[in-house]
């Protein structure tokens, strides 16, 4: 995994101990509301990569922050996606203005052939 990755999942971890701890939550209340055991909670708030997905979006849900879950993957924030539509554009266009440009060259030839005098 990337470091900038591991890096963000353990501030996730440890904002969401931060925000347990704000709510003067213990440990064994917080768990039994994730449904998870303490130690998959302690996991969890140490940004460990085997916890599931499921429980770090659990854990959001209950400091109501679930809401930006949808915004994660978004296409529209999909930069990668982005750029290759970009380019896909570009590209299109190109060939697009290719095939013009060869259409209209094969007029011209056309059109003088018709209007030399015959052999």
């Amino acid at each position: 995994m990337p470091p900038a990755t591991l890096a963000a999942l353990a501030k996730l971890g440890a904002d969401l101990a931060v925000a347990r701890l704000r709510r003067r939550e213990s440990l064994a209340s917080w768990a039994s509301r994730l449904g998870v055991s303490i130690p998959t909670l302690m996991r969890m708030e140490a940004g460990e990569t085997g916890v599931g997905v499921g429980i770090y979006a659990t854990a959001l849900w209950l400091i109501g922050r679930d809401g930006a879950l949808a915004d994660l993957a978004a296409p529209e924030h999909d930069r990668g996606a982005l750029d290759l539509d970009v380019q896909q554009a570009v590209d299109l266009g190109k060939a697009r203005a290719f095939s013009s440009a060869r259409t209209s060259q094969r007029r011209k030839e056309n059109r003088a052939k018709k209007e030399s005098p015959d052999e």
